[in-house]
Parts: structure tokens; sequence; C-alpha cells
């Protein structure tokens, strides 16, 4: 899960143009907390991964690489 969740992440937060600080700082995360889930060192909270579902506009399943849409 984590290799899935690491890419995904990486690639919606290129196509919105944010760095990881910028990111994580949307999501109120450390950057480094941030840096392990995007390198898939460390899974996120279910907490944070809805919020980061939320901020992207994208399913949970599809960070998660259930769905593909």
């Amino acid at each position: 899960m984590e290799i899935i969740l690491g890419k995904r992440l990486k690639e919606l937060r290129q196509e919105h143009g944010l760095t990881q600080k910028e990111l994580s700082f949307a999501l109120g995360l450390n950057a480094v907390t941030y840096l392990h889930y995007e390198k898939g060192q460390r899974e996120p909270p279910l907490a944070v991964l809805a919020d980061m579902a939320k901020y992207f506009d994208v399913s949970v399943d599809f960070l998660l690489g259930l769905k593909e849409f």
C-alpha cells in the first residue's frame, strides 16, 4: 500500500504545483512526516488519509490504489 500511496501523493502534489513543504503545511503536517508518507516509509493515520483525499478531491480508494479514478 505504501508504494502506491506515495506515488499517488507525489503525482497529485506535482499536478497541483505544490512543494512537499507547501502540501504538508496545507494538511497541517510536519514536512518530514509528509516526506515519509510520500516515500512509502510510513503509513498515515486514517484521519490524515481522509484529509489528503479531501484536499485533492479524490477517494481514499484512489490514494490506496484500489481504484484508478
